[in-house]
């Protein structure tokens, strides 16, 4: 489903904002050089051609997608054209679920109600030493 023949040759920051990955092409970039995108378990470039098939593992915030290149674009478009130039793995989709389901159980980090109050503090410089 390549759009034209020039979209043959895209950058992968441009990619990933045509696919709706990142809000601008600047976000991917600083993505990709921050080591977010890997491409068979590397660090990628800015500059790397994404080719048909090809598999990445894209970090963004709490959620971690592997995705196979289905189509290249070099233009953004509405997201249900965007989601056709990607694939998510079904492996990756049960881990984002399940990471998600941890993180609304509150399982992965301590909730609290705000600042602990003087008792609460107390208990804490007591614990400490």
């Amino acid at each position: 489903m390549s759009m034209s023949d020039k979209d043959d040759k895209v950058r992968l920051d441009k990619w990933l904002w045509a696919a709706r990955f990142y809000k601008t092409r600047s976000l991917a970039k600083e993505a990709i050089e921050g080591g977010k995108v890997h491409c068979r378990g590397e660090r990628c470039k800015p500059g790397k051609e994404p080719k048909v098939g090809d598999e990445y593992v894209i970090r963004a915030g709490f959620d971690e997608r592997t995705v196979v290149v289905r189509a290249l674009s070099m233009v953004r478009r509405g997201a249900p054209e965007a989601q056709l130039l990607y694939e998510e793995t079904a492996d990756s989709i049960a881990r984002r679920e399940e990471a998600a389901a941890l993180r609304k159980a509150g399982a992965l980090g301590v909730q609290t109600d705000g600042r602990p109050n003087k008792k609460q503090r107390r208990q804490i410089l007591g614990l400490r030493g």
